[in-house]
């Protein structure tokens, strides 16, 4: 089928009703029929935007693996646990305020508690 050339042919504007010669005429991304004098691009917020998700889980996790005797070091310094329910036998902020490391090295001594 043959289509005419729009050599002489006039368009009506959707945005200003004025009339322009049709090869002259755009279609914009909202679907409007403009003169390209009229024409506004879309505006880069209202475009999408791909977002790729957050990771959740780790790929390839593994159990913790459970100690095989009961762990009692020095109960000044370290925290004593039930082999079988992995739990601290003993208040939490008890063996906290028990924890205290001193190092020196050189003149710099460094103490945290």
């Amino acid at each position: 089928m043959a289509k005419a050339r729009g050599k002489y042919a006039k368009a009506i504007s959707d945005r200003s009703g004025l009339e322009f010669p049709y090869l002259e005429m755009v279609k914009e991304w909202n679907g409007s029929f403009v003169h390209k004098s009229e024409y506004e691009p879309k505006h880069p917020q209202i475009r999408r935007r791909h977002h790729a998700a957050d990771a959740i889980a780790l790929q390839n996790p593994r159990p913790q693996k459970l100690l095989d005797t009961d762990v009692n070091l020095d109960a000044n310094q370290f925290i004593s646990f039930d082999v079988d329910s992995q739990v601290p036998q003993e208040d939490g902020s008890v063996q906290n305020k028990r924890r205290q490391i001193n190092m020196s090295v050189g003149d710099v001594t460094v103490s945290i508690s």
